[in-house]
């Protein structure tokens, strides 16, 4: 018999794209001829089928002849790139959204966690919703009730169980959701990035949770930037590259194929000390990043970053909008989106930055660079304190930090990942 939990055959999503000219304002004239026109473009198409040549649609495909296998106790980490397919691999394999063309064999209940509040109806209580997930699984009502007690401990939401959930925090939600997930004992269990909106402590029991699923024999799929993460908790990787897949095997073999992929074709700043470049408008959003120079100490373009350099990062942002009371960030994280290093323009949130209509920028100033040599992710953004994230990059930019003899001493301090300027002061010497 064999233990082939998920077969995935030439899996393929395709979804069409609509593309519309923006305009501010129509007048009623203009509504009732567009309303005209989209008329006769619907009986010209009575089907759907967008018209051969036309602007205003475009195929895109989502995932494209992804093949593979996974086997009961099987603990998968699925990685790759934002857009690279693994939400819409994850939401076809939960029987969420139907594929274009391929086949799929699960043996097995499945439970998905994919975003807050997966499965849960916003009216009913807690302690409902968890009796309606068990039954979405399949199960009776004994076999829920055995489990009952354990869930909510897990979760931590007793004082709130009998609340309408529409009432729940976004981190109540996801606790009781993976509570739900995990403890009504699926053969396979789903989860997305979503364990993201929890804190620590929480993290930490929920991979805890999933390692226990995994060494029971049930099938774990999990979908996270933070390789930190996927090492710990996964045994095999599947990675995809735009809804291909481009490697798949043990994870550290995955997560290696990974690394080198991200930083391929950046293994030097830009000549002109520009780390990245973006000239095109972005019509459908208020507010984006324009382009990230590195700076000087005498104001001119940076060409590389070494450990103790003195380095500005000057970020160039676009907005639509006047914002009164935002700030600028910037992150840098390791190359396996572990977050080293976090500033923002608003430390003590009692000076606000004023983000003005138009292109301007922000500076994030070292004196010293803290950080050894090695390879580096970069995330900046805009955003309202404590409220929203207003725009960021939509994949974190690759750089470098260069091998620099900074005690010259011969020797380069590679083995660290920060190196501190720091001041010692030795007693004297003491009379007996």
């Amino acid at each position: 018999m064999s233990d082939t939990v998920i077969r995935v055959e030439n899996l393929g999503k395709k979804y069409i794209i609509g593309h519309q000219k923006q305009q501010p304002y129509n007048t009623l004239r203009e509504v009732m001829t567009e309303g005209v026109k989209s008329l006769s473009h619907n009986l010209l198409k009575p089907f759907g089928k967008k018209l051969i040549g036309d602007p205003a649609y475009e195929e895109f495909w989502a995932l494209k002849d992804v093949s593979f296998e996974i086997k009961q106790g099987d603990r998968v980490g699925i990685i790759g790139r934002n857009g690279a397919g693994k939400s819409t691999l994850l939401k076809i394999l939960s029987r969420i959204t139907e594929p274009t063309n391929g086949r799929i064999s699960i043996k097995g209940r499945v439970a998905s966690l994919l975003e807050v509040g997966t499965g849960f109806h916003p009216e009913l209580t807690g302690r409902e919703n968890i009796y309606l997930n068990g039954a979405i699984l399949g199960m009776g009502k004994v076999e829920i009730k055995s489990k009952f007690d354990e869930i909510v401990a897990f979760a931590e939401v007793e004082k709130f169980l009998d609340t309408p959930v529409k009432h729940y925090s976004s981190g109540m939600y996801v606790r009781l959701a993976f509570g739900v997930a995990a403890h009504l004992e699926p053969e396979i269990l789903v989860v997305d990035e979503v364990l993201a909106v929890g804190d620590t402590a929480f993290q930490k029991k929920c991979l805890g949770k999933m390692k226990d699923v995994g060494e029971q024999g049930r099938t774990v799929l999990f979908v996270s930037h933070n390789m930190s993460t996927i090492k710990q908790l996964c045994t095999n990787g599947l990675m995809l590259e735009k809804g291909e897949i481009c490697s798949q095997g043990f994870i550290q073999d995955v997560i290696i194929n990974y690394e080198n992929l991200i930083f391929d074709g950046h293994n030097e700043v830009n000549s002109l000390g520009v780390l990245y470049n973006n000239d095109s408008i972005n019509k459908n959003e208020n507010f984006w990043i324009r382009k990230i120079e590195i700076i000087d100490e005498n104001e001119n373009l940076k060409q590389s970053i070494a450990t103790w350099d003195y380095v500005k990062f000057r970020i160039h942002y676009v907005a639509k909008e006047e914002v009164k009371k935002g700030s600028g960030f910037f992150s840098v994280l390791n190359h396996e989106n572990t977050r080293l290093i976090l500033c923002s323009t608003m430390p003590d949130r009692t000076v606000p930055m004023q983000i003005k209509q138009g292109e301007h920028y922000f500076d994030c100033v070292f004196e010293s660079w803290p950080l050894a040599s090695g390879k580096y992710l970069l995330d900046v953004g805009l955003a309202i304190p404590m409220r929203e994230t207003l725009c960021h990059m939509k994949e974190p930019i690759p750089f470098f930090t260069d091998v620099k003899d900074i005690y010259n001493s011969g020797m380069f301090p590679e083995s660290s990942r920060y190196i501190v300027a720091v001041s010692y002061q030795i007693s004297p010497e003491i009379d007996n």
